[in-house]
This record gives C-alpha cells, structure tokens and sequence, in this order.
C-alpha cells in the first residue's frame, strides 16, 4: 500500500528548482520510472533475499535504519507492557475478588475512560503536568543507556505510561473474566471445601489457570504496542522506529516505509508463535491433551 501514496520522492530528492532532466533522471536510478507491481515485485525479491532496500534519501540501507532506531522502539514497547501489567494484574484480581462492588464498579468506570482516552491526548496531559508544571520529567527527547540508567529512564517514563495506559485496560477486562470464570469452577469449590485458604485458592488455583487467554492477549497487545509507537515517539520526539516509518511516509521513501512495516507484522507474528509454545509450560493439560491425540 506504501506503493499507492501519491506523491513523487524523486521530485523530494531534487528539491523544487530541479530540472524535469534531473528529476527524470532520479527516477530511473531509483526504478520509480516502473510501475508499482513492478517495483514491489522487486522489493519482494530482494526481501526473500534478505535485502529491504535502500532509503532514496539518507543513503543508508533500511536495515542500518532500523538497526539504529529499533532499541528505542523495543525499550518503549518492553517498558509500556511493563507499566500495563503492573496497572493491569492487581486491579483485576482484586476487581474480580470484590466483584460488584465499588472497587469492581470503580476499576471498570476507569478502564472505560481508559479505553476512550487517545494515546496523544494522555501524552500531551503527561507533559503539561509533569514536564511543563512539576518540571519532574523531561518533556522530549531520548537519552540512551550509555548516558546512564536513570537519565535513559527519565526519558522513557511519560511515553512507556501513555502508551501502557490503553493497553493496560483491556489486559485488566480480560483477566478479570478470565478469573472470573475460574473462581465459579468446581476445583476451585474442592479446594475451598477442604480447608484451603483463600488466598493459597486464588493464586495456586485461580491466577495460574486464567494465566493462558491473559498470556494470549498480552501477546497481542505487544504486537500492537510496536505499532502504537508511532504517535507517542512523535509526541516525545523519540528517534523509534515509529518517527522512522512517519518520516519514510512523509517523504514518499518507499522502501523505508515498507520494510519497516513488513518488520513490524513479522514480529507481531513472532511474538504470537512464542505464545502459542508458551501454554504448555504455563498449562500441563495442554501438553498431555497433546500427547494423549
């Protein structure tokens, strides 16, 4: 689809008081003269091939640009699923404790507002408060790890909770379900019926088994996270693959744009098969109904 933005990079590349010459002539070096099956068929083959291109406009090959942005992306993505769990995983087991009660009516009204808040809006309240009022937190820019451990956090922490913010609500809607279904199950009225604690019912019992359609969601939700990073590192000016991919659309560097998008959906791809080999080391029933067929 990157193919079908209007738009001429060989005229972005020349500037405006190109020639039709010049131009013309950046359009064959670059094979933008050839339809677009054509030149995605090309693509293709370089991809099999192990090549994603080259960008027209920074002279570098796309896997140096994504090798130079993709350590900000994944901190961005492994940090907010971070912040997403950590709001997610005690709000639903006592929401689903106390069902319907205020705890279970507040947390639910929350994660409604949750899921309506834009994920631009939450990160331009985050810096208004605590970068512009409270002057706590920078409110852009990144510094990496080599610049020290909390100079690196400090740079991450309003972008990891507007985007961990959304996600974490719909974790905390699945799991509280999920440990609904499973507080109501027979096993778990055994265990009640011979004495056991609730607390040992609820995590020996209750959280281990609503573990797998929570593990398979926060697959899910990682893959999305990867490419939920494109508004916040605009937001907070981080150089992520996400400013990367807006920058390639922006100046119509389709092949950029392309690979990185193709990279994203193999890792969302990725990230759901290691999932998948997850359930039976998180549920034995699963390996045994395996070997049992």
């Amino acid at each position: 689809m990157t193919y079908l933005i209007p738009g001429d990079p060989a005229q972005i590349m020349a500037g405006n008081d190109a020639s039709p010459d010049a131009v013309e002539a950046l359009r064959r070096r670059w094979g933008l003269d050839q339809p677009f099956i054509v030149r995605y068929g090309v693509w293709a083959g370089n991809m099999v091939q192990g090549n994603l291109g080259d960008s027209y406009f920074s002279k570098q090959t796309v896997a140096q640009l994504v090798l130079g942005a993709l350590p900000v992306t994944a901190e961005l993505a492994i940090l907010a699923l971070l912040v997403a769990i950590l709001i997610s995983v005690p709000t639903a087991i006592l929401s689903a404790v106390k069902a319907g009660s205020w705890i279970d009516v507040s947390a639910a009204a929350v994660s409604f507002v949750g899921l309506a808040v834009p994920g631009f809006w939450l990160g331009i309240m985050l810096i208004y408060v605590f970068a512009v009022q409270l002057q706590w937190l920078p409110a852009g820019g990144f510094k990496p790890l080599s610049a020290g451990l909390w100079p690196n956090l400090q740079s991450m922490i309003l972008p990891a909770i507007a985007l961990g913010t959304f996600a974490s609500t719909q974790l905390m809607r699945y799991l509280r379900a999920s440990l609904l279904d499973v507080l109501h199950a027979d096993y778990v009225r055994t265990a009640r019926a011979k004495g056991v604690s609730e607390r040992l019912v609820l995590i020996r019992h209750a959280v281990r088994n609503a573990l797998i359609p929570f593990t398979t969601v926060l697959g899910v939700q990682m893959g999305y996270l990867l490419g939920g990073t494109v508004i916040t590192e605009s937001v907070f000016a981080l150089p992520g693959m996400g400013q990367l991919v807006l920058k390639a659309v922006s100046n119509r560097d389709y092949q950029v744009a392309t690979g990185i998008i193709f990279l994203i959906a193999a890792t969302f791809v990725l990230i759901n098969l290691l999932v998948d080999l997850l359930y039976p080391v998180l549920d034995p029933r699963v390996r045994l109904g395996r070997s049992g067929g």
